[in-house]
């Protein structure tokens, strides 16, 4: 098998892996009991909250456990929707922030999308437009899941200073995967999947900085210092800790690797004759390759590389009657010929040269 969806979830660190399974067997005592064994766990949370914080530019009383992504944007969403007049997001927003504006929406709160270009980035100037003088919640994401497009988060954030808002950005594709500075960035809210670079599934934070008022969105116990009651789920954190900071480390040489299998199913595809759009901006996520075939099918396209045992995934969804385009890939306006033959290669650390030569190869054999 040729594993080719990194964006939908990633293989497990080794090092994470083995790390998860001694705490699973040797540290499994809870952190909030005051006995010596419950206490090694606690000194775990401790140290994995320094070593998250430390990759992101943070300070360690600024990060929260969560369960995962979507529960991080929802928490920055629908709690920070209780200080706020207005929510402000984009429209290729991934759906755990669409969704969590939609239920803020209900309950009478105003909520405005910013649109964005045909390689779906953000116009800062309509931020600014838009804004106004209400108090405002503003989330846009850090790079976007479908055609791993980096938003100007910097000037965002300032943007929403400048008019006494709140900055939230959704980088569960973009933690682990490019270098990020959440104090030099001016992020007020992060959320963070750890799934996404090399860790367990069922784990998260949400980074939160110090001053933001936010309330609980989960009520209980004392956890995370009275923020996010819960168990800790200890094995996961310090699996996921482990991930990040050994995707950090070696950024620069992931990003390298990952640029030059890029090219290569790009020209190989090039040389064909193949009829496609590359979407999104060349400021993306590396290892991010959305494209859009003319006269074709996503869903046809990822069956036939399952058959080949190469996972891909598509963009859009297939349902008994109808093709779905997804939201993103209307949003960019992608020509109605080549929209439903959109497919996401998302490529990770772990692929080779001679796999990405035999995505294309096989794309090109269905395709001609």
């Amino acid at each position: 098998m040729i594993y080719a969806d990194n964006a939908a979830t990633t293989q497990l660190d080794d090092d994470a892996y083995g790390l998860m399974i001694e705490f699973l067997r040797n540290n499994y005592g809870n952190a909030s009991q005051s006995y010596e064994f419950g206490q090694r766990s606690k000194a775990i949370l401790i140290e994995a909250r320094k070593t998250i914080a430390g990759c992101i530019g943070a300070d360690p009383e600024e990060i929260f456990f969560t369960s995962c992504g979507t529960e991080s944007d929802n928490w920055a969403i629908k709690m920070g929707a209780l200080n706020v007049e207005q929510i402000i997001t984009s429209e290729i927003e991934h759906h755990a922030i669409l969704n969590a504006c939609k239920a803020v929406e209900a309950t009478g709160k105003t909520v405005k999308y910013l649109t964005v270009n045909n390689k779906g980035e953000v116009n800062p100037n309509d931020l600014i437009k838009m804004i106004g003088d209400k108090r405002s919640l503003v989330s846009v994401m850090y790079a976007n899941n479908e055609i791993g497009t980096i938003e100007p988060i910097a000037e965002l954030a300032r943007i929403a200073h400048d008019n006494g808002a709140i900055f939230h950005t959704d980088a569960v594709q973009a933690v682990g995967h490019v270098p990020i500075n959440v104090h030099e960035l001016g992020i007020d809210m992060m959320s963070a999947s750890g799934h996404k670079f090399n860790s367990p599934k069922g784990i998260g934070f949400l980074y939160v900085k110090h001053g933001v008022d936010i309330k609980p969105f989960f009520d209980g116990g004392a956890q995370e210092n009275g923020n996010r009651a819960g168990t800790e789920n200890v094995a996961s954190i310090a699996a996921m800790a482990c991930a990040l900071k050994n995707n950090c480390c070696n950024l620069a040489e992931n990003s390298r690797h990952l640029y030059t299998l890029e090219k290569v199913v790009i020209e190989k595809l090039k040389n064909s004759g193949l009829g496609f759009i590359r979407n999104g901006s060349d400021a993306h996520v590396p290892g991010c390759i959305n494209l859009s075939f003319a006269e074709a099918e996503g869903e046809m396209i990822l069956h036939r590389m399952d058959i080949k045992k190469i996972c891909i995934s598509t963009g859009s969804a297939c349902d008994s009657v109808n093709t779905q385009i997804s939201h993103v890939i209307k949003a960019i306006d992608v020509p109605d010929r080549y929209a439903e033959g959109t497919i996401r290669i998302s490529l990770g650390k772990y692929n080779t040269e001679s796999e990405a030569e035999e995505i294309a190869a096989a794309l090109i054999e269905i395709l001609k």
